[in-house]
């Protein structure tokens, strides 16, 4: 008898576990600004001002960003609105997806590009957008293009789109924190004894700036780790979501197995925005996919969920053997 998991448990599980990501990407944020503080200084109050100022960055960040990151993403993605004269099927698809979550309607975009994909950005349901890729709708029938734009609504009314801002701002503050104290020890920068410290506190000192030095040599790679983990979770969320819209998983496992096996290369997409797309865009045999830590779920892992969501057993070895190593 193979166990059958609901949508509802699949969405609060995944929620539970992206926030509990982000929360340990802020404790490792605020640990980090708080050992470069008193490991140079030797002062509790300036460990306080150090942490407050990495806080305050990440707020800076997160207004330029929340403000003009979506026109950034497309602009990059070469990606041009259209109306709904222009894509009749695709906007009454949108439409239909965007009643089912109770979502205003989002700005519509296609990115000219034979490789089938898609993803949305935007700040907020009311300032969303979707965009699609030309290939997308010439090689996926409706159900399976349902599936999809599903999948994208639910980013937007998951607040995925707000979500995965946040965190990535939080990343790229502690990068610019380590990077920055990094080089102030490089050039000489060390630990400043105040003349009336005792010798526990020198020495508690000492082992904050050595514990500031290896934090800020793996934070990073750390942060950036736990970035990608908060994004396959959000992944396995939308793809849960999107059958509660669809009511069918079926066209969402279509529409994956059919993007993730295209051999199109997606030429418009980067490092810095292929996490946004349904699939990774960036195939296993690019140049550029070198060194790459896993921004999705394995397809395999993805389609299974989804069948267990019906009840259908998993993939058979056969459909394993074809989809493996495509991710």
């Amino acid at each position: 008898m193979i166990a059958r998991t609901t949508f509802h448990s699949e969405e609060a599980t995944n929620r539970r576990q992206s926030v509990l990501l982000a929360v340990i990407v802020l404790i490792v944020l605020a640990a980090l600004g708080f050992a470069i503080g008193y490991g140079v200084s030797g002062s509790l109050d300036t460990a306080y001002v150090v942490v407050l100022g990495a806080v305050f960055l990440s707020l800076l960040l997160t207004a330029g960003s929340y403000f003009g990151g979506d026109s950034l993403v497309l602009s990059t993605s070469h990606a041009h609105e259209v109306t709904a004269q222009q894509a009749p099927q695709l906007f009454d698809v949108v439409q239909e997806m965007a009643i089912a979550g109770n979502v205003p309607m989002p700005r519509v975009y296609i990115i000219d590009d034979t490789a089938p994909n898609a993803f949305a950005t935007g700040r907020d349901p009311k300032h969303a957008s979707v965009a699609i890729t030309s290939g997308l709708l010439q090689k996926l029938d409706r159900e399976e293009l349902q599936g999809v734009i599903g999948h994208e609504m639910s980013h937007v009314r998951n607040y995925d789109i707000r979500f995965t801002l946040l965190v990535a701002v939080l990343v790229g503050s502690i990068a610019l924190l380590a990077d920055f104290f990094i080089r102030f020890t490089f050039f000489g920068g060390g630990p400043r004894r105040g003349g009336n410290r005792d010798g526990g506190a020198g020495v508690l000192q000492l082992i904050l700036f050595v514990v500031a030095i290896v934090l800020a040599i793996l934070a990073p790679i750390f942060a950036r780790l736990v970035q990608l983990a908060v994004s396959r979770q959000r992944e396995y969320l939308a793809d849960a979501s999107s059958v509660e819209l669809t009511r069918n998983p079926a066209g969402l496992e279509r529409a994956l197995a059919k993007i993730a096996s295209d051999q199109e290369v997606l030429e418009a997409a980067n490092r810095a925005t292929q996490h946004l797309y349904i699939v990774n865009p960036i195939k296993k045999v690019e140049a550029r996919a070198h060194g790459l830590f896993s921004t999705h779920p394995p397809i395999v892992d993805r389609i299974n969920r989804l069948r267990e969501l019906t009840g259908d057993p998993p993939l058979d070895p056969g459909a394993i053997r074809q989809l493996r190593g495509l991710d």
